[in-house]
């Protein structure tokens, strides 16, 4: 793959997850950090996404947040204020759209229904070859093993290719999810409906 030079990372912003959750959104932003790679990210100076925030920070990094101006309306102080650019945007189809061109790779840590949401988007578009950049599912503690089961059981009844599995990768930590972003390769080509 090219240089890469920014990584966008979707997590939870909820502050009640577990510590183990924590940690390997700590590690991950120290390991973005490390590699000299801008986070670009949700925005949110809370939960996984602040972990991520701050474990890029200390090792160096560069923050970029994107941020729908609803949340800093609705939500006190949800913002990561220390960001080194906050994009405030018009609406989450904005968001996501600045996410994904300010980005080289996407990395998924668990989340909720806005991270899979987003994260659907991406194979869609991967999918449809609007897109071909790495996409990670950072499986910690087996988080996304229902949703890695769901794909494979569209992919067995045929409602879906069996490349469609193909469109990411599932890493068990961070260290791992970087180093296939850092080594990825494009894939050929395949049309969608035949």
């Amino acid at each position: 793959m090219k240089s890469v030079r920014a990584i966008c990372v979707f997590c939870a912003s909820s502050k009640a997850v577990d510590g183990g959750y924590h940690k390997a959104a700590t590690d991950l932003g120290r390991g973005i950090g490390r590699l000299g790679v801008e986070l670009v990210y949700g925005g949110a100076g809370i939960g996984l996404m602040g972990a991520v925030a701050r474990g890029v920070h200390e090792e160096g990094g560069r923050v970029i947040g994107v941020i729908p101006e609803f949340f800093l309306k609705k939500e006190k102080e949800i913002e990561y204020a220390e960001a080194d650019e906050l994009v405030v945007t018009r609406d989450m189809r904005e968001r996501k759209a600045i996410m994904d061109k300010r980005s080289d790779a996407f990395i998924a840590l668990p989340g909720g229904i806005g991270t899979l949401e987003e994260v659907m988007e991406i194979m869609s578009m991967k999918q449809l070859g609007l897109t071909n950049k790495p996409l990670v599912f950072i499986n910690t503690d087996g988080f996304y093993n229902g949703v890695i089961s769901n794909l494979q059981e569209m992919v067995d009844l045929k409602f879906a290719k069996q490349s469609t599995l193909d469109l990411f990768a599932v890493c068990p930590e961070p260290q791992s999810a970087l180093d296939h972003i850092l080594a990825y390769r494009l894939p050929k080509p395949e049309s969608k409906w035949i």
